[in-house]
């Protein structure tokens, strides 16, 4: 999409839009033209980026299902939501015997579940408008899998699974459903990676982050702003042909 005004006129909600990714996004999609919503857990970091793009900051923890009704419920009195962006999430290691209850439904919940109770509830309004579209940021985990993480790579496999099915449900409706999958990021989700790397093993901070850099060919992070340009590609007309896809942003990390 151009940096002009296609989406003129578009309301936008991007769920953890007060940093990393979510910000890039809410930055993209505003220069686009549309009015953007941003929700998160960060009170002050969500008002300093509504504040910067005239937009709206509504305060939700997306883990709470009572928090994301509360939270659609506010919607109601901003305006119809044409572009859905499920962008907030978290990460967590462990191997399988400490991969414990609380940790799978954490993750299930906030990478998955969230998100889906979002389209079910903000997609009708998009039908009956006869456009709208919703990306949800998944991983290159939710089309491979990865040691350590089968509570994370299950919650992005279930995103990029409920893409595909709705992509079927939505086909002749004027809305467009996809999935952004990224590899590593240069967000804070990463800097936290790095971390228990240094802890783990001993390494350098960069040695730590170049051994997260070489799993992929081009040997380098993904920057937000990379993630940011396809999101606002798929909300554009010209990506209307666009549906039910999973996109891999990893610099060549999952070959499909």
């Amino acid at each position: 999409m151009s940096e002009g005004h296609e989406l003129a006129g578009k309301l936008a909600l991007v769920t953890g839009g007060g940093r990393g990714i979510g910000l890039a996004i809410a930055r993209r999609l505003a220069a686009g033209g549309a009015r953007v919503v941003v929700t998160g857990r960060d009170e002050a970091a969500l008002a300093a980026v509504a504040g910067e793009l005239g937009g709206v900051a509504l305060r939700a923890d997306l883990s709470d299902r009572g928090s994301t009704d509360a939270l659609v419920a506010r919607l109601r009195d901003v305006g119809r939501v044409d572009v859905l962006v499920n962008n907030a999430g978290i990460a967590e290691s462990a191997p399988l015997d400490k991969t414990d209850d609380a940790m799978w439904d954490r993750i299930v919940e906030l990478d998955a579940t969230a998100p889906f109770r979002l389209i079910r509830s903000l997609a009708p309004a998009m039908i009956a408008a006869g456009w709208g579209r919703i990306v949800n940021i998944a991983s290159n985990a939710g089309v491979s899998g990865y040691g350590y993480t089968a509570a994370y790579c299950a919650a992005k496999h279930a995103m990029v699974g409920y893409t595909r099915a709705l992509a079927v449900d939505l086909a002749r409706t004027g809305v467009t459903i996809n999935a952004v999958c990224p590899g590593w990021v240069e967000t804070d989700m990463v800097k936290a990676a790095v971390a228990r790397i240094q802890a783990k093993t001993g390494r350098s901070e960069e040695e730590a982050r170049q051994s997260l850099a070489s799993m992929t060919p081009q040997r380098r992070m993904i920057q937000p702003e990379e993630v940011a340009h396809v999101v606002a590609m798929l909300c554009g007309d010209g990506a209307r042909g666009v549906h039910g896809q999973a996109l891999v942003i990893d610099g060549g990390q999952v070959l499909k």
